[in-house]
């Protein structure tokens, strides 16, 4: 076998066997380079961290660090019952090596498990939802502000409107003329930002995910229960809305989101009452009337503001989000926006069945 000096140079720095080594890609993500590094029987996740998008890759683990610990102590009081993804330190003690003109971590690998990136079954939307809803409940009283920023205003819509407007204004690469109906879509809902605004002060900040896609939980091979939340990266002071309705954006359509069947884009609604079902549960003590109400501004406001984030990556030349062919962030952009379209004209059912779940 040929060998590797990346695999090698990364086994060597986490002390594993230099027997069978081999680095393959894992995972869909969309920024950092995520692989299976094995050695003989050892197996860690390795990554090649985006420091474009992470600049400061030491505040990145300093905040992934914090929450394991955190969520180790509520596993041995009884209180997090979930596998709590932990990073590995070299053999010298440090948890980032410089490599391959580039800076990595590494990470446990958790066994026997699976991970999906289009929900299947209402059973593993609520499975999904209620893991996600549990580590939120065991972060609750984790102090939020003990949190680097790693992407300032990740979720800040009226500064993602002043990206836009600004790549727009330039137009870099030339393609403005390519999507003119889809900016006037986006210009069009400016309305979230004031619904944001009239939000502050209202609820409270909280430690959140910020990334509940899909395949940032692990399930269990054996009995498909949840087994485990991962990507730690984006774990920053935010709002529980947020997270609620980035689990809507990627649980609810039966495609994938950079599939161009549009006419397939929509909201299932039976998977929409399972989110709210598996997240509010282990919440229930916790969350507030306002925070609740807060989950239909979270479900447009998630879906619509990663379209206008690709659309704006595409209309720059696509500097951001990796990419697989010449228009891949024109077409993830439309697919958002068609499922956004599909929240808006099913308003009625789908805020009735956040009321249903209230209680």
């Amino acid at each position: 076998m040929k060998s590797n000096p990346v695999a090698e140079h990364l086994s060597e720095c986490f002390g594993l066997n230099k027997v069978d080594i081999s680095l393959k890609p894992i995972g869909n993500g969309h920024i950092n380079t995520t692989m299976l590094l094995k050695a003989d029987d050892q197996a860690l996740v390795v990554q090649k961290l985006n420091t474009t998008v992470f600049p400061n890759p030491e505040q990145l683990v300093e905040n992934a660090r914090l929450i394991e610990q955190h969520l180790t102590e509520k596993h041995d009081n009884g209180e997090y019952n979930l596998d709590i993804i932990r990073h590995v330190p070299t053999i010298q003690n440090d948890f980032l090596v410089e490599c391959d003109q580039g800076v990595w971590r590494a990470l446990e690998f958790i066994g026997g498990s699976y991970s999906e990136d289009v929900v299947a079954t209402i059973s593993q939307a609520q499975t999904a939802a209620n893991a996600f809803g549990q580590f939120a409940l065991a972060l609750q009283d984790f102090q939020a502000d003990q949190l680097h920023h790693v992407i300032p205003d990740f979720h800040n819509l009226a500064m993602r409107f002043d990206a836009f407007k600004n790549v727009l204004a330039k137009d870099p690469a030339s393609r403005v003329a390519l999507c003119q109906d889809d900016i006037d879509f986006c210009l069009a809902q400016q309305g979230l930002v004031t619904e944001l605004k009239e939000l502050e002060g209202k609820i409270p900040l909280r430690p959140c995910h910020n990334d509940t896609k899909i395949n940032n939980m692990l399930f269990c091979k054996q009995s498909d229960d949840a087994k485990a939340v991962i990507d730690l990266d984006t774990c920053m002071p935010g709002y529980w809305l947020f997270d609620f309705g980035d689990m809507v954006r990627t649980f609810c359509s039966p495609e994938q989101e950079d599939s161009t069947n549009l006419s397939n884009v929509r909201v299932r609604e039976e998977i929409f009452a399972a989110i709210v079902k598996g997240y509010v549960e282990p919440l229930k003590d916790v969350i507030t009337d306002t925070e609740k109400e807060s989950f239909w501004l979270g479900t447009k406001v998630m879906t619509f503001m990663i379209g206008l984030r690709f659309l704006t990556d595409f209309i720059d030349g696509d500097n951001y989000f990796a990419t697989k062919h010449a228009n891949h962030n024109l077409e993830r952009a439309r697919n958002q926006f068609a499922l956004y379209s599909d929240i808006l004209e099913k308003e009625h059912t789908l805020k009735a069945i956040l009321e249903i779940n209230k209680g």
